[in-house]
């Protein structure tokens, strides 16, 4: 595989879409999936906060933010610190259910929904062995599609710091970032570290060595 260039929207998406128009009436840009292409681990999360939308960049520039990205340290999949706007990430891509944001209210279903041919293109592309959605909305669009549980027996609290297998990679749920105390955080790393990295999380889909 080349050298990845960039991180930002790696894939070349559409960044003028206007598929949802009250959304496009008001966001500041879309904001497209940023990391290593050639990931392990996706994170999604339910939609851009106003620092990731200011950034252009998921799950940066708040306090929110700056959580996962300590979590992606800690891991080994951030060589940024927590406030980095640009992160430098390894093994690592982050992305959202929804590539826009509305400042006074959250995406509908049908927002969600248009957004779904990115975020399969993003899948494909990658072929992530482990997803961590973020907060219970993420859980719940991933359970639909990847598990054999109904969305509503999830719940984001209660699985944080788990493991959910899937169709053909596992789930890794993580509570709502403005929820997550340190405490939090610590149970998500170390469940990471003990549990699954510790072992060959891979699946056999032809994926390159790392």
């Amino acid at each position: 595989m080349p050298v990845q260039e960039e991180f930002a929207n790696p894939f070349g998406m559409d960044e003028e879409c206007r598929n949802c128009p009250e959304l496009a009436a008001c966001r500041e840009r879309v904001v497209h999936g940023y990391g290593d292409a050639g990931a392990e681990v996706l994170v999604i999360g339910e939609s851009p906060t106003a620092g990731a939308e200011r950034n252009g960049v998921p799950f940066t520039g708040d306090e929110a933010g700056e959580r996962l990205q300590r979590v992606l340290g800690d891991l080994g999949l951030s060589n940024s610190p927590p406030d980095a706007d640009e992160p430098e990430l390894r093994n690592a891509y982050l992305t959202y259910l929804a590539r826009c944001r509305h400042p006074d209210r959250p995406a509908t279903d049908v927002e969600v929904a248009n957004c779904e041919p990115f975020r399969n293109a993003e899948l494909r592309m990658i072929n992530p062995e482990l997803i961590v959605p973020v907060g219970q909305r993420a859980l719940e669009e991933l359970a639909v599609e990847y598990t054999t549980r109904a969305p509503e027996s999830f719940d984001a609290d209660a699985e944080h710091a788990t493991t959910v297998r899937g169709r053909g990679f596992e789930l890794l749920p993580m509570k709502d970032l403005e929820d997550l105390t340190d405490a939090d955080a610590d149970a998500f790393v170390d469940h990471v570290l003990e549990n699954v990295f510790s072992r060959d999380y891979r699946q056999t889909k032809g994926r390159r060595s790392r």
